[in-house]
């Protein structure tokens, strides 16, 4: 029989379109609605097969030793799952800026699950790979399964959004790396918004509770946010540093960007409600 021995696949960008933070569990972690959209913009990871379990990396990421690596982990939770005892070289095409809020991580170890579940021959459902994924973090399954959706809890209950207009965005890249965990602690923190609809979170009624205190710490996220704002609505993705400004075309995202200064680190990008992951690998 044969056996593919590589694949190369994307690892794409996502936005939170909105994000409210409706309370915090026992356990701390919080309660959240949100929509995640992709972008067809992001990383690159390409996989070949080893005979040996080794599981090797490529180039090794600035301040992240390989085991804790988020490719690395996700690799080594699949092989300790299914029993397997194969490997692979990964090499990583990094563009997607870590603490960054576009999902970065989470997206690379989504595409390892993928393609190794693929390349070994695994034979666990996108469902499974999921579940699998959650261990690594809250923004992995929504990754694994490729659909943009609405999503609660801790950001694991997710409904698909098939039908998500797919605009253009700008998404201007803060020169700092906001750290999760010190945003989610924070006392400023705004726990309690009320529990929203989907409808009421698509015609605009949503906002980012993370904003006032990354923009509060982070001048960066601050500066660029107010840069956006001379455009139009601009908000955060998750908790940040990222911004970013939705267009209905993009010749009108096109104006936007050829406005932002030069030395401003910005992209354009298209939002997508099926991750361009499952469209390679189809």
């Amino acid at each position: 029989m044969h056996t593919q021995r590589q694949l190369t696949l994307p690892s794409p960008a996502k936005l939170n379109l909105f994000l409210h933070i409706n309370g915090r569990r026992a356990d701390g972690y919080h309660e959240l609605q949100s929509i995640f959209q992709f972008l067809d913009y992001g990383d690159e990871l390409s996989f070949r097969l080893r005979d040996d379990n080794q599981i090797e990396l490529q180039p090794a990421l600035n301040g992240v030793p390989n085991e804790h690596n988020l490719i690395v982990r996700a690799a080594r939770l699949l092989q300790e799952r299914t029993g397997c005892e194969l490997g692979a070289n990964i090499q990583l095409n990094k563009i997607l800026p870590m603490g960054g809020g576009l999902g970065g991580g989470s997206s690379n170890a989504a595409t390892t699950l993928v393609a190794l579940n693929h390349l070994w021959q695994c034979g666990l459902s996108l469902h499974d790979l999921a579940e699998l994924g959650l261990v690594l973090g809250a923004d992995v399954p929504v990754f694994v399964l490729g659909e943009a959706a609405w999503a609660e809890g801790v950001g694991e209950r997710l409904t698909p959004m098939p039908d998500l207009e797919e605009n253009w965005f700008v998404v201007v890249i803060p020169n700092c790396h906001v750290d999760t965990a010190k945003v989610f602690s924070h006392k400023d923190l705004t726990r309690d918004t009320p529990k929203c609809k989907i409808s009421a979170a698509l015609r605009g009624e949503g906002r980012n509770d993370c904003e006032t205190v990354v923009t509060n710490i982070y001048n960066e996220v601050y500066n660029s946010l107010n840069l956006l704002k001379k455009f139009g609505s601009a908000r955060m993705t998750g908790t940040g540093a990222c911004v970013f400004l939705e267009k209905s075309s993009k010749e009108k995202a096109d104006t936007v960007l050829a406005n932002i200064p030069a030395n401003v680190n910005a992209f354009l990008a298209k939002g997508l409600n099926h991750s361009p992951l499952h469209k390679a690998l189809n």
